[in-house]
């Protein structure tokens, strides 16, 4: 049989309200009572019936994460680590995909209401500010990653322009000069601020730029940068670095080049965007940039908690998480 507050405060020699208290986490509990009440906790293996806790509270123990695409590494990764930092606050997690498309974004946004969810964390690609404005004003949300929408929601990213412009910085200060980049996609927040970034870098450097080392990419996945990287070795001036706006379009890139016969580093550098596990284990190891993951799902779930118990209170907030460039043989040879 399941184990009851009553079971533990008669254990413990205290009242079932005490017990209650420990348990909720009220700071106002004397101490040798809650090591008593901890202690019964223990020995009996109790467990909160979360479901009873959230219907007294008026919830329901859900919060909502929508991605683009759980098969991209870097929205794999995101969603373990919300995942774990929600489980800290007894939350379970309901993952929604939406291949990134406005009309699924739509959709997903609709279906989520106080009744199902308690809060939202949203990775979009396509939504806009009119989109945002019908949502139920019920339902906390936080917004992640570089999609821009003018709209008073807290959002959670990191700096994409200084990043990418550190990462091309790197491909400069290892003597590149012609440095293609592959992402472009004017359907992406992420591609006009790593553009951005691109450019920036080129321009303290004082090296022109040519729209025949900017490569486009439909989507951002291993296929797309081999076609993007087997078109600019094929140009008439094939490029000596290449940064790539994701992680996977850099391993697309390492295989056309693997193809070619094109050695990395010697011949072509190599830098991704994400910080993927996998970018470790390519061959060549890849140079990417690394956005703090575990800070970006911490942050976000905060936020989320925090509109939860207090809604209406504080003014929306933008953070900036931070990220750091991981330099591996893609570039160095070492």
């Amino acid at each position: 049989m399941a184990v009851t507050l009553k079971d533990v405060a008669t254990l413990a020699g205290v009242s079932v309200k005490t017990v209650s208290n420990v348990v909720n986490g009220y700071a106002f509990v004397k101490a040798d009572n809650r090591r008593r009440v901890e202690e019964a906790l223990a020995a009996t293996g109790y467990r909160p019936n979360m479901g009873a806790r959230n219907l007294r509270r008026g919830r329901t123990g859900f919060i909502a994460l929508m991605v683009p695409e759980l098969s991209v590494p870097y929205f794999g990764e995101l969603a373990g680590l919300v995942i774990t930092a929600a489980q800290r606050r007894d939350w379970n997690v309901l993952i929604e995909q939406t291949q990134g498309t406005r009309d699924r974004e739509q959709a997903s946004l609709a279906s989520l209401g106080p009744h199902l969810i308690d809060g939202a964390i949203v990775s979009p690609e396509a939504l806009e500010a009119d989109d945002f404005a019908r949502l139920d004003p019920g339902v906390p949300m936080v917004m992640l990653g570089e999609h821009a929408v003018d709209f008073p929601i807290d959002h959670v990213a990191i700096d994409n322009v200084r990043a990418a412009q550190q990462a091309v910085g790197h491909l400069v200060a290892m003597g590149r000069r012609r440095i293609a980049a592959i992402g472009q996609n004017p359907h992406r927040g992420t591609a006009a601020l790593r553009l951005a970034g691109y450019r920036a870098a080129l321009a303290e450097a004082g090296l022109p730029e040519s729209g025949a080392l900017v490569a486009p990419a439909l989507n951002y996945h291993r296929r797309d940068g081999a076609e993007a990287m087997a078109a600019l070795l094929d140009g008439p001036e094939p490029p000596d670095a290449v940064f790539c706006f994701n992680d996977l379009l850099a391993i697309g890139a390492l295989r056309a080049a693997a193809e070619r016969g094109v050695r990395v580093p010697a011949d072509l550098a190599v830098v991704g965007f994400d910080g993927t596990e996998e970018s470790a284990y390519s061959l060549p190891s890849l140079t990417t940039v690394a956005p703090d993951k575990s800070a970006i799902a911490q942050r976000a779930v905060e936020l989320v908690h925090r509109r939860i118990n207090a809604p209406g209170v504080f003014p929306p907030e933008d953070v900036q998480t931070p990220f750091s460039l991981r330099i591996r043989e893609s570039t160095t040879g070492g």
